[in-house]
């Protein structure tokens, strides 16, 4: 989930930790603990399974490590946000679940799950992770700005946070029909920037205020399939 102040809700995270060739998704655990998909919430038997990772809803379960992970003042920096309370990030995770124009889903690296992958379990033993996508632009909600962090040290430069962007578009372009995705990179963070551009995407502008690039791709210049069922 987008890292922000409660009073600052156009903040945004930043994708710090992305490396390596994935594959694509598929849609997991149809059936189980499914329920009706309310605003911006995944439903919770819903997941997507890629070769390294598992991305499932966002839940009240995932918020105490999501806290721990947000103070850590590297991660801080790097996704220019502010500190907050437990109470707070319980706060935030319920304005943006409820939110039907962000959608959020949190990294579960498969080696570290225990037991086996439960589709809608928290599998908090597995958190790695979040990626994002909104849709805030006014003038058309089918473009999407994308984010992610790698929050655990030991799961970076794993191929994880690739895997997990190309999953989280195929998902975007089957259940939303986005068709141009959007990222905005600190310009210190060569190695994102690099990335975003390996995957197609191109430099759209640059904030001197905010000393950001942001990057975009349409969908019709991408080779991507919706996640299967």
């Amino acid at each position: 989930m987008p890292k922000k102040s409660l009073g600052s809700p156009s903040a945004s995270l930043r994708s710090p930790f992305l490396h390596r060739q994935p594959e694509m998704s598929k849609l997991a655990g149809e059936g189980e603990r499914e329920s009706e998909e309310v605003g911006g919430m995944v439903p919770l038997g819903r997941s997507l399974q890629g070769e390294k990772v598992i991305l499932v809803p966002y839940m009240r379960e995932h918020v105490p490590t999501y806290h721990r992970w947000m103070q850590d003042p590297a991660l801080l920096a790097a996704t220019a946000s502010e500190p907050l309370t437990l109470h707070q990030e319980y706060q935030m995770h319920d304005s943006w679940t409820q939110d039907p124009l962000k959608h959020t889903f949190i990294l579960l690296d498969k080696q570290l799950i225990q037991g086996g992958f439960v589709p809608g379990d928290p599998h908090v033993e597995a958190m790695v992770g979040d990626v994002n996508i909104y849709m805030n632009d006014p003038d058309d909600l089918h473009i999407a700005e994308i984010e992610i962090m790698i929050a655990e040290p030991t799961s970076r430069q794993k191929g994880l946070g690739k895997e997990s962007i190309l999953m989280m578009m195929a998902f975007a372009v089957e259940r939303f029909g986005i068709h141009t995705f959007r990222a905005k990179i600190a310009e210190s963070n060569a190695a994102s920037i690099n990335l975003f551009r390996k995957l197609g995407y191109v430099d759209a502008s640059y904030s001197e205020v905010f000393k950001e690039v942001t990057l975009e791709v349409p969908v019709r210049e991408l080779s991507i399939k919706g996640p299967e069922t």
